[in-house]
């Protein structure tokens, strides 16, 4: 075995001057990319409960549209992201199977703001993720990855999901790193407004 390979990962140590932490949750329906966006944009060797897909899954899970994945996450998936010197995002990937839905009440616990992982090919995957935010008053944003499918408007998207304007609806590609970040930004630049608002409203 490669020695160069048996030895862990290094991992880069927290700024000295990091001094706000943000827990944000990436949700979505299954196969949407919620582990991929993780991965690409995590500062770290991000864990993951990722476990190969079996028989045992069929019939239970809807393959619909994702037939080529061989993999799930059963649990979570963890990476982290320094945005500038003060400020660290802690990401928490939410599974996507309904059978694994009872963990995200333990994910959410202590969220700052989420974001809303959608494939506009099946976007109705995406309604639950967004009503159980909704129901929690947690703050989110709508981030349509790219999976090459027919071209929708914004509009056509806000209105299928019935999404508030207020919501701010993003495109991306889960696999870039930059393109990721962008929408972590989004959402942090989200939260920091709607702060703001708090603050002024007398």
């Amino acid at each position: 075995m490669d020695s160069a390979t048996s030895e862990p990962a290094v991992r880069p140590p927290l700024s000295s001057t990091a001094d706000t932490g943000l827990k944000i949750v990436v949700v979505g329906g299954f196969g949407v990319g919620k582990t991929t966006m993780v991965r690409s944009v995590s500062e770290i060797r991000p864990l993951n409960t990722e476990e190969t897909m079996t028989q045992a899954g069929q019939g239970v899970d809807d393959l619909a549209g994702v037939r080529a994945k061989t993999s799930t996450t059963v649990a979570f998936d963890f990476g982290r992201i320094s945005l500038n010197e003060q400020t660290v995002l802690y990401l928490f990937g939410a599974p996507g199977q309904e059978r694994f839905w009872f963990l995200w009440d333990r994910l959410f616990a202590g969220t700052l703001g989420a974001v809303v992982l959608v494939d506009t090919r099946r976007l109705a995957d995406s309604w639950y993720a967004i009503d159980r935010l909704e129901q929690l008053g947690t703050p989110f944003i709508v981030a349509r990855n790219d999976f090459g499918g027919p071209p929708h408007t914004a509009e056509q998207v806000r209105e299928a999901l019935d999404l508030s304007e207020r919501v701010p609806l993003v495109d991306c590609d889960a696999r870039s790193r930059e393109s990721s970040k962008n929408v972590l930004i989004t959402l942090v630049e989200h939260l920091h407004a709607l702060s703001s608002a708090r603050e002024t409203t007398p």
